[in-house]
């Protein structure tokens, strides 16, 4: 048993920062310029439960990127945003149209199903990306009660396979759902890194062409904690601060969360960091390309890279560098960059791969 005297110490660091990785983006620490406005919220008092100035002023900040009817609901984190939001757009018989690698299909551990009360029905897709054809797969039924009703089509952007979709081809999802009556719903973990790649703002996308309701990313890009539920169009949701608090995503000193958001919008740190992780992994993918026998599996649109390698290649290099299998049984690898990785990590990770290769 520990000397309780040990205990008493000041707080340590418990790990060694230069270790770096590929694993996630989540991975990452904070960038300074958050750490610094959370310091700047902290201090006095604040009316807790989203009545504070920091989440006043949100609003306005969300205004200038999505719009003067955009309203954002801060929450803890992507899960409770796309339960919280899916919730909002959906009948209690409500079904979710989305691709089968979709995060809230594959990474939500059936929150969006057993929390939420909703039914997913999944599409496979080449890379990620829902269509008009695609989505006609699934909707259908809507007056047959053995089948659950689809209401909502939810799109991810950038997708879970790095892919980005075309401001037109988001339009051509919107139209098509709203020509069947069904709502639409982004999921935007990395909203960010998408705006990056096109190079245009995120309103272009969203609220421009159409998109109900947005789950907005921070925790990717540089906060310490914190998404947000946009909602773009109020007449598509219904009861959006209740569904927060039983969702249990209803922060008591919500200052916190609000202000990071607003630490990554209120100027372009949000563009600043994706832009350059996404530069990270189109350099990582210039340099895999020299490797030979490692094949890159899908467009490089964002700040991920899926490579196929030799299984017993990626376990030795998994030893000098944290990175997940995405398919084991394939030799299917995703490699994440985030707003911190450094030239120096992707070509000291470069070199790794070229090592482990030639063994």
């Amino acid at each position: 048993m520990a000397d309780p005297q040990t205990l008493k110490t000041d707080a340590r660091r418990h790990h060694d920062p230069s270790v770096r990785g590929f694993a996630s983006d989540n991975y990452a620490g904070a960038h300074p310029e958050v750490l610094a406005a959370l310091a700047l919220a902290n201090g006095g008092h604040q009316v807790a439960y989203g009545e504070d100035q920091y989440t006043e002023h949100l609003q306005r900040v969300m205004h200038s990127h999505f719009g003067p009817t955009a309203e954002a609901f801060p929450v803890f984190n992507g899960t409770g945003a796309n339960v919280t939001a899916l919730q909002a757009l959906t009948d209690r018989w409500g079904a979710v149209v989305c691709a089968e690698t979709a995060h809230i299909n594959v990474d939500e551990g059936g929150a969006p199903e057993r929390m939420g009360g909703l039914k997913l029905l999944t599409v496979a897709t080449p890379d990620g990306k829902l269509t008009p054809e695609l989505i006609d797969r699934q909707a259908w039924g809507w007056e047959d009660e053995h089948r659950a009703m689809p209401q909502v089509v939810s799109i991810t952007q950038n997708t879970e396979l790095g892919t980005v979709y075309t401001v037109e081809e988001i339009r051509a999802v919107v139209e098509h759902a709203h020509g069947l009556g069904m709502k639409v719903h982004l999921d935007g973990a990395r909203i960010a890194n998408a705006a990056a790649s096109l190079d245009v703002p995120m309103r272009t996308f969203t609220n421009a062409v159409g998109v109900d309701v947005l789950t907005f990313g921070g925790t990717k890009n540089g906060m310490l904690f914190g998404e947000a539920v946009v909602v773009l169009n109020p007449d598509a949701v219904s009861h959006m601060k209740h569904l927060r608090k039983m969702s249990m995503q209803l922060a008591s000193k919500m200052r916190f969360v609000s202000v990071q958001l607003e630490a990554l919008l209120a100027k372009d740190l949000w563009l600043r960091n994706a832009r350059h992780s996404n530069e990270m992994a189109q350099r990582l993918a210039a340099g895999v390309r020299t490797v030979d026998g490692v094949e890159i599996l899908y467009a490089v649109e964002a700040n991920a890279v899926f490579a196929r390698l030799p299984q017993d290649v990626t376990r030795r290099l998994q030893e000098r560098f944290r990175f997940y299998f995405w398919d084991e049984a394939a030799g299917d690898v995703r490699w994440m960059c985030s707003f911190d990785t450094t030239e120096d990590d992707v070509d000291t990770f470069v070199q790794a791969l070229k090592e482990e290769m030639a063994r």
